[in-house]
């Protein structure tokens, strides 16, 4: 096992009718700033809820925030906080919001353009922020227990990533109840988004960490077991809180303690939604598979003891074994009605060519082993025509 640090300040409250309690958790003399996206909140009743709790704080809000968050649309949220002089932040919705929001809140008291913490990722670093409270209505990111966000330039058509301990929720209310009305893509995103986070971190190469493997595998059992229950079943309790926390544990940085990580098919699938606005937990359908095809034999140790852990696959060659580990990974996505294919999102066989240079202009070097070039990036997209 590799050395690590570990530290996760955030606060969760978790459970069924825990949303009123979000005015114990603000300082009484905040002016807050209520984030959140196009109005769903305002159909299944958690805008009431929190406009309820906090009806007696200074209370502003910013609505509209987009699915991929657009930077164009964040500017315009700090605007609205230097103007209104905002000391706190409530990011109320799912993962899109709350990485917008904390884009906002490094934003808000950075003399640049904010822009910076992403396209100069480990140059320019978040050295201040306003704080951030979270009420989760769609379990996906993992973002309400971590200091990662992704955002979207519109206008160049780029989608990166920035983090930053300084921008981890101070707090983050989780009900699962909110998953009741959720329709059924959003609950196939989410089960593939937290099944694909928990693979960026297990499916590299042994470092001897038997507890992370089995945390790891924990939760990659409990969303096949769940996420299907909550698809067949929107109100079945149990099964949405089991689905709600093993998105949060799969992305709190716990089963990434001393292993290495991977996040290739996160980098090549943000091309994806940048040049074609397709869902972010598709794209990582499309691309994992790829990846576990073109690197399977950096990835052969892991991916074989996934097949037989995860997917009971024990006999056969190597080589079939891992086809097979392969195959169920796809068959569980396509189950949940999610495709995994370039050609089942109409995606022209010219964008692979588009992502590839933007790796080489790039210099992106990619995988857990940083041997995934441009040149391989193409190869995994072709794999997935």
């Amino acid at each position: 096992m590799n050395n690590f640090e570990y530290k996760n300040p955030v606060k969760i409250i978790f459970g069924k009718g825990t949303i009123p309690s979000v005015g114990k958790e603000l300082p009484e003399s905040a002016r807050i700033l209520m984030t959140y996206g196009g109005g769903s909140i305002k159909k299944n009743g958690v805008y009431n809820q929190v406009k309820e709790a906090l009806k007696n704080f200074e209370l502003f809000e910013f609505g509209g925030i987009e699915p991929n968050p657009h930077y164009e649309t964040c500017m315009k949220a700090i605007e609205l906080i230097k103007k209104e002089n905002i000391t706190y932040l409530l990011s109320v919705g799912g993962g899109s919001v709350l990485d917008a929001t904390k884009f906002i809140a490094a934003g808000a008291l950075y003399g640049g353009d904010p822009w910076d913490f992403l396209s100069q990722r480990y140059i320019v670093n978040v050295e201040k922020a306003l704080p951030i409270g979270a009420v989760l209505t769609l379990p996906a990111t993992g973002s309400e227990m971590n200091g990662n966000a992704v955002i979207t330039k519109a206008a160049t058509r780029e989608k990166m990533a920035f983090g930053s301990p300084l921008v981890m929720p101070q707090f983050s209310i989780l009900d699962p109840e909110c998953i009741f009305t959720l329709p059924d893509r959003q609950v196939a995103n989410g089960v593939v988004d937290a099944f694909v986070h928990v693979l960026e971190q297990y499916l590299t190469y042994p470092v001897n960490s038997p507890i992370q493997d089995r945390f790891a595998e924990s939760i990659l059992t409990t969303l096949i077991e769940e996420g299907p229950k909550v698809l067949a079943n929107r109100n079945d309790y149990d099964a949405a809180a089991n689905f709600m926390w093993s998105a949060t544990m799969a992305l709190n940085g716990l089963i990434a303690t001393g292993v290495p990580q991977d996040w290739a098919t996160h980098m090549i699938g943000h091309e994806l939604t940048a040049f074609h606005g397709i869902d972010h937990a598709r794209t990582l359908a499309i691309v994992l598979p790829g990846i576990m095809n073109i690197k399977r034999e950096n990835k052969k140790e892991k991916i074989l003891q996934f097949g037989q852990r995860i997917w009971g696959i024990s006999s056969g060659t190597d080589e079939e074994r891992i086809n097979r580990a392969i195959e169920k990974t796809v068959q569980f996505f396509e189950s949940l009605g999610v495709p995994t294919t370039l050609s089942g999102y109409e995606v022209p066989e010219e964008t692979i060519g588009k992502i590839s240079a933007r790796f080489k202009e790039r210099k992106s070097k990619l995988g857990e082993k940083e041997d995934i070039d441009y040149k391989q990036v193409a190869d995994i997209l072709k794999d997935r025509l």
